[in-house]
């Protein structure tokens, strides 16, 4: 099953590639993540590798990610909020105390989407598994953004189960993040990741149980 779920994953990869001028992909090098970015480097090795600098991220994701950089070459882009860390929480406080939603806005949503704009096509490690939002999520849709203009989403993981993800990174040989080896199961920024309480849900122990989503996933209105 898995050799099936491999080919139809690069089928994909490769026929959206071939239709593409400025495709993307986004990655936060976790285990989907970082499965993902190994199979699109395989037929577009300078693909921008787009990573949401947050400020916020555990000091073993930034090693990890500078790790993965050099060893695979990668032509990361790391997208950044306007403003710094220190002067976002002198003007509005610890927002991911108070306001996660809008912490997630300044530092995530706005970045990314601002980093979107210049590519036609979004490949993203999302899968139906991870969470009751995306369960409808197709391989191939539309995204608008907040100027307006769509770009072409493209996750050739929906279908896939963790036990997949895990199976091609070990067939694969690609080394992951340790903070697996800690228990966490879903990682985000420090400040809201934490071990899952649930052992059912991997995401459980994102944002203390407030929200499902940061916001880079849903569609301007």
């Amino acid at each position: 099953m898995i050799e099936q779920k491999v080919q139809a994953a690069k089928s994909l990869i490769a026929d959206v590639l071939a239709k593409s001028s400025l495709p993307c992909v986004t990655s936060s090098f976790q285990t989907e993540c970082v499965v993902l970015v190994h199979m699109v480097r395989e037929f577009r090795p300078d693909i921008p590798v787009l990573f949401l600098e947050t400020g916020y991220h555990f000091p073993e994701t930034i090693e990890y990610r500078d790790k993965m950089t050099a060893e695979w070459n990668l032509n990361l882009r790391n997208l950044e909020s306007k403003q710094s860390v220190a002067d976002q929480e002198k003007e509005f406080g610890i927002l991911y105390k108070s306001a996660p939603d809008q912490c997630c806005k300044l530092r995530k949503v706005g970045p990314l989407f601002a980093g979107l704009s210049e590519f036609s096509t979004w490949f993203t490690a999302l899968r139906r598994e991870q969470s009751p939002t995306r369960a409808n999520l197709q391989p191939v849709e539309p995204f608008k953004l907040p100027s307006g203009n769509s770009i072409t989403k493209v996750a050739p993981l929906a279908a896939w189960t963790t036990r997949d993800v895990w199976m091609y990174a070990k067939a694969n040989d690609i080394p992951l993040l340790k903070l697996y080896e800690l228990g966490y199961t879903s990682i985000g920024c420090e400040p809201c990741t934490s071990l899952p309480p649930d052992p059912n849900d991997p995401r459980s122990g994102r944002w203390q149980g407030q929200k499902l989503e940061c916001g880079i996933h849903i569609e301007a209105k």
